[in-house]
């Protein structure tokens, strides 16, 4: 027999009560929640600091609308999904419990079962004697650091000596950063001894050559992308041979994918997840970073040691309390120019951005200015997914894959296209949202600010040893190479978010219908297929899908290959 219990009258005054102040708190936070996502829609003004929500205001002067600069704001993209998004994360803010796999890597149980293996050797070091290779590598510090790899394994290759890779100068990251102010210089060419030969200059002897004269610079012109080892077998070994010295200029994505010799590849993905340790100097900053962002927390994450070395703190479970979300958002007005596509901007947006083109890709200037060429719309171009995310867009899915409005988020990146005004639809609803400049003091910056190299260097540790990462445009190198560390350590505990943008475009589209619930439902699934990874698909990139035989092995492959190598 089933006896219910009569309860005291005390009790339910007190329940009573609680559930009268709950309802006022939540009545009052809605309330500001809306008042906040009205300033979204302000025209006239910018905040000046992310993290302070009462923080000072200031109009916008005419002089600094410049290209790529903060510009008059626009009209708010998406205005109905935000306001539903504000009223939704109010609602769940007081709610303890968040969709289940929101922090996790979907198949954890498969995902676990794969170690890293990348630092395992089979064969002999090689003697090098075959000549000299020299690299002086182009882009960012992410194509560089893709180029210092693909050298390795080609020096390998050819039997070569590597000497340590300088760094090109560029107009646009304008930074003078070589090898050593970047990587532990010492710690590389020791962990790749048993490799490859490596010294820091080319012998006096060889020093005085004209390497151009001689037909010993190879430039990207020279080499097709993604180039086999057939390629530098027949063509640059017999160089090597002749002149000692290959100096390669660029070589940017110049060393295919597959097919590569197992031990080859392993050699590459040594470099990349092993052998290249940044230095202490951006090692101590980047730990500054990560324990900011978890409040000080006494244990430090999974990543931690194998990113920020001897800086790292105890190694420990990380409390949900200090869980925090690392956001790349892809949105500078290079990437943005190039996309061809609409940003809410209207017909001053249209002409800020071919100026742009004009100068910097007057190629593609010329084909949009030639009425001849097809060129596809912008609405096509949104709806193929090829678009990159507007921060609009990238607090909606936030929003919607239900991480709650205190969610601590870094913001990984450079200048957004816009200027701060764009990112109020971000700051607005995740208020929580941060950069390394809230977060390092001005003294403790200043040592980065004019090297673009380094402080990509503090947003790729930083981003890597999040307890989530996302990306808004997976064609990026940064969001390619977190993203491949994450999965070679993480032993299926590091998710990151890489937003299918057609099936996002689809869901955007229906802006001024789509209700909320509809919405979540849908963002969470169309990420949900996306979040799981998977072993890596024939000639893709291993630094960004490293879960392969050669690099990542479950217990029983890991036995497999061992018994084929005695």
């Amino acid at each position: 027999m089933h006896i219910k219990m009569k309860k005291p009258l005390g009790f339910k005054i007190a329940s009573n009560r609680s559930r009268v102040a709950i309802g006022i708190l939540l009545t009052f936070f809605i309330l500001t929640n809306l008042w906040m996502l009205s300033r979204i829609q302000d025209s006239g003004s910018v905040r000046l600091r992310f993290l302070n929500s009462n923080s000072s205001r200031v109009s916008l002067p005419d002089e600094l609308r410049k290209i790529g600069k903060a510009k008059k704001p626009h009209k708010t993209a998406y205005a109905r999904l935000l306001y539903k998004a504000a009223h939704a994360l109010a609602e769940n803010q007081y709610k303890s419990t968040e969709p289940k796999d929101l922090w996790l890597e979907p198949y954890h149980a498969v995902a676990s079962s794969w170690q890293p293996c990348a630092d395992q050797r089979v064969w002999k070091p090689s003697e090098g004697n075959n000549g000299y290779i020299m690299v002086t590598a182009n882009g960012g510090i992410n194509q560089q650091r893709v180029a210092v790899c693909n050298i390795a394994a080609v020096a390998r290759l050819l039997n070569a000596t590597l000497v340590i890779p300088t760094f090109m100068f560029s107009s646009v990251w304008r930074d003078t950063s070589q090898f050593a102010d970047i990587y532990q210089e010492d710690y590389f060419i020791d962990y790749l001894k048993p490799d490859i030969r490596i010294v820091k200059e080319l012998p006096k002897e060889l020093q005085s050559l004209d390497l151009e004269a001689i037909g010993s610079v190879v430039t990207d012109v020279d080499i097709a992308k993604e180039a086999k080892p057939s390629f530098y077998l027949k063509y640059i070994l017999p160089l090597l041979m002749k002149n000692k010295v290959v100096h390669f200029v660029g070589f940017g994505n110049r060393l295919a994918s597959d097919p590569i010799p197992y031990h080859l590849q392993r050699l590459r993905c040594r470099c990349n997840f092993h052998a290249l340790q940044f230095t202490p100097k951006i090692q101590a900053a980047a730990a500054m970073l990560i324990q900011r962002m978890r409040q000080n927390a006494s244990h430090s994450g999974t990543l931690d040691k194998n990113l920020v070395g001897p800086f790292a703190k105890l190694k420990g479970k990380v409390k949900k309390d200090f869980r925090y979300l690392a956001l790349h958002l892809r949105f500078e007005i290079d990437m943005v120019a190039h996309s061809l596509c609409n940003f809410g901007g209207g017909e001053e947006e249209k002409k800020e951005l071919q100026a742009y083109r004009e100068i910097h890709f007057p190629g593609l200037a010329g084909e949009l200015n030639n009425t001849t060429k097809m060129i596809p719309s912008p609405e096509r171009l949104k709806a193929e997914g090829l678009c990159p995310l507007m921060p609009e867009e990238t607090v909606l899915m936030l929003a919607g894959l239900g991480f709650k409005r205190d969610t601590r988020i870094y913001l990984a990146g450079a200048h957004i296209y816009g200027g701060k005004s764009r990112l109020n639809a971000l700051t607005t609803l995740f208020p929580n949202m941060v950069t390394k400049e809230n977060l390092l003091s001005p003294s403790e910056i200043q040592p980065f600010l004019n090297f673009s190299s380094q402080l990509a260097a503090l947003d790729f540790i930083t981003c890597t040893a999040s307890d989530v990462f996302a990306m808004t445009d997976s064609g990026s190198q940064l969001s390619s190479l977190v993203s491949g560390y994450r999965v070679y350590y993480g032993g299926g505990k590091m998710p990151t978010i890489r937003p299918n943008k057609r099936r996002l475009a689809d869901i955007f589209m229906k802006n001024d219908t789509i209700e909320w619930k509809v919405f979540e439902t849908r963002i969470r699934k169309a990420v949900r297929q996306n979040k799981r990874v998977f072993s890596r698909p024939i000639g893709r990139s291993v630094y960004r899908y490293p879960r392969c035989s050669e690099l990542v092995l479950t217990d029983q492959e890991e036995t497999n290959v061992a018994a084929s190598e005695r």
